[in-house]
């Protein structure tokens, strides 16, 4: 097109008709994301928020950006009409008419006062301090509004987010932390008393805190999205409350323990008791056997057993009496400290008895073996033979008498097992020894 103007080659009418055309698309558009902003649940509630920390400062910006964003869309909305009203003065529109509609459709003939930009904290176009007024071209216009809509819109939908996600599962906690508090009391778990009471308090105070710092500066938890550009990118930051809903389960497991305790307390302390008093009559069967032990036995070093530990019986007492006062908090501890000790109790009165008796244990091995090879001896047909008889004699005399001294008779059985197996061509093992013991008994 050769005629041209200020802003380049004039327009014809079809170029006009289809400008007007999308810009009057543009405009519907942005007057339902306006409007669509306008009735955000998140802008009416900020509006009616007392806000703090980054969400007020946010807040405050947003605002002057939404009346900007009225003030540009009323500015489009002024210019569109004027073109609109340009264009239906005549079917064929003049080349004045043309020239006007070019000047006004691409170029600078849209005039916004300065201090709309300056109290919305935006940049002017042409940057510099703020002007009495500012002039755009519509696709300038345009632009602003959608950034200046974006902005907006992603601070409404972030805090909007967060408060449609975090109030309410912060007072969903604190309701389960109420029922939790009076099953805590219920069984004597209080602050001061117990750590899980004072959980219970360190998480109450936790939850209101962060429910009124929530209230009043949501974005102050909110995790915008990496590398998104999407208004509302990013998701509220739930850190806090995991850590105390954590905490309360922890605490809730605690209780339950508790209450665990509280329906077979009883059960337990009457275990508690047989496992005490089975340490208790093993401890004296291993101190008669150690009597019998030293009569019986000479030359053998026998372990001194210990008495019962008084203070598992004392430790008992004392919880047989929180028992009897309901102190289930006091109970649960102590009755699982005390049933690991009770078995740790057993277990050493049993290794005392195996102890104490293994000299007794090697005598009545030695006696077995002996009897073993006579019967052997005898079955063979040399039950008779005056060596074997004057060597078994002798071993049976040192086992059977009292005390025996287990090292000269293990010799002595030696030695009868050595003149049976000389007899019948076989050479006995000697334990320790590394040779081959010959330990065959009767069917051999």
């Amino acid at each position: 097109m050769g005629d041209t103007g200020s802003t380049g080659p004039v327009m014809d009418r079809d170029e006009v008709d289809r400008a007007l055309a999308r810009l009057g698309a543009e405009h519907e558009a942005i007057e339902t994301s306006l409007l669509a902003l306008q009735d955000h649940a998140g802008r009416r509630l900020l509006e009616g928020a007392e806000l703090t920390g980054v969400t007020a400062e946010r807040w405050a910006a947003a605002e002057a950006s939404i009346t900007l964003l009225w003030t540009y869309f009323d500015a489009y909305a002024g210019a569109l009409r004027s073109a609109r009203e340009i264009r239906s003065r005549r079917r064929w529109s003049s080349r004045e008419d043309l020239v006007e509609l070019t000047e006004l459709l691409r170029g600078e003939a849209v005039t916004v006062a300065g201090g709309a930009a300056a109290t919305a904290h935006a940049p002017t176009l042409h940057g510099g301090p703020g002007r009495l007024s500012e002039r755009y071209s519509l696709v300038t216009l345009v632009d602003r509004m959608n950034q200046l809509y974006a902005t907006s819109l992603d601070m409404v939908v972030a805090a909007d987010a967060v408060w449609s996600a975090l109030p309410a599962r912060i007072d969903l906690l604190a309701a389960e932390l109420q029922r939790t508090r009076k099953l805590a009391h219920s069984v004597g778990v209080r602050p001061g008393e117990h750590p899980a009471g004072d959980d219970l308090e360190r998480i109450t105070r936790t939850l209101t805190r962060l429910r009124e710092q929530v209230v009043s500066d949501p974005l102050a938890f909110w995790l915008p999205a990496q590398g998104s550009s999407a208004p509302g990118g990013g998701r509220p930051d739930t850190t806090v409350y995991d850590r105390e809903a954590r905490a309360l389960e922890d605490v809730r497991r605690e209780i339950d323990a508790v209450l665990a305790v509280r329906q077979d307390a009883e059960q337990r302390i009457v275990r508690l008791r047989d496992v005490l008093s089975r340490a208790d009559r093993t401890l004296a069967e291993a101190r008669t056997a150690r009597g019998e032990v030293l009569a019986k036995i000479a030359a053998t070093e026998v372990p001194v057993v210990s008495g019962p530990p008084i203070v598992l019986q004392e430790q008992l007492a004392a919880a047989a009496e929180y028992r009897r006062h309901a102190q289930w908090h006091r109970l649960s501890p102590l009755l699982e400290s005390l049933e690991e000790k009770a078995e740790d109790e057993l277990l050493r009165a049993r290794e005392s008895l195996t102890a104490v008796t293994a000299p007794l244990a090697v005598r009545a091995e030695l006696r077995g073996r002996l009897d073993a090879y006579k019967a052997k001896v005898a079955r063979l047909g040399f039950a008779e033979d005056p060596e074997l008889v004057e060597k078994y004699e002798k071993a049976r005399r040192m086992l059977w008498s009292a005390p025996c001294d287990l090292r000269v008779a293990e010799q002595a059985v030696l030695r009868y097992q050595y003149a049976a197996a000389e007899l019948l061509g076989a050479a006995p093992r000697v334990p320790g020894q590394g040779g081959p013991v010959d330990r065959t008994g009767p069917g051999a």
